[in-house]
This record gives structure tokens, C-alpha cells and sequence, in this order.
């Protein structure tokens, strides 16, 4: 198969490895990532006349793959402006409950 241009790891290489971390501990970024792949993919298909469509679902295609995109980087800064931990949070008293 030709290479799908616009893949997020080529998109966004600088938060290669926090999407792979995301998308294993968050199942809404998962959905987002794979919502964007699937449609990154029909629209690769449909400029490359393999599933050819008419231009203006194409266009639409390609507005709803940006604003996925869009919403994938917010989620990624603010990602990546989480800090690093294992540890429980001495803020959150739920968590070191007796109960």
C-alpha cells in the first residue's frame, strides 16, 4: 500500500512516544486517534481515485480531519504538560482512603 500521508507520528513527531502513551491510558484520545486515522486514510483513498468521491464530501472530510487533528494536539500539550508520576497524589484524599 502507498504511504498515508498526514499519519499523526509524522504530523506530530515531537509527541510520538506521549500518543503511544496516551493511547494505551486514555480511552477518549484513543477514540480521537482512531476516528483520525480512519478518515485520514478515506481521504488518502479518495485524492488518490482508489474510492473516488464527489470534491465537495472530500472537502468536508478533510475540515473534520483538521479539527480532529485540532483536538489531538490540545489533548497532546496538555498531555505533555502533565508531570511525570506513579505516585499518588497527596491532593486527592480519595485515593489514600482507608475505607
Amino acid at each position: 500500500m502507498p504511504h498515508t500521508p498526514f499519519e499523526l507520528s509524522e504530523e506530530f513527531p515531537e509527541f510520538a512516544p506521549l500518543i503511544q502513551k496516551m493511547n494505551k491510558g486514555d480511552a477518549h484520545f484513543q477514540r480521537l486517534t482512531e476516528a483520525y486515522h480512519t478518515l485520514n486514510r478515506y481521504v488518502h483513498r479518495a485524492e488518490s481515485d482508489i474510492e473516488p468521491t464527489s470534491h465537495q464530501y472530500l472537502e468536508e472530510m478533510k475540515v473534520r480531519r483538521s479539527h480532529l487533528k485540532d483536538e489531538i494536539l490540545q489533548m497532546l500539550k496538555t498531555g505533555s504538560e502533565k508531570p511525570e508520576t506513579d505516585a499518588p497524589s497527596s491532593e486527592n484524599p480519595s485515593i489514600h482512603s482507608d475505607f
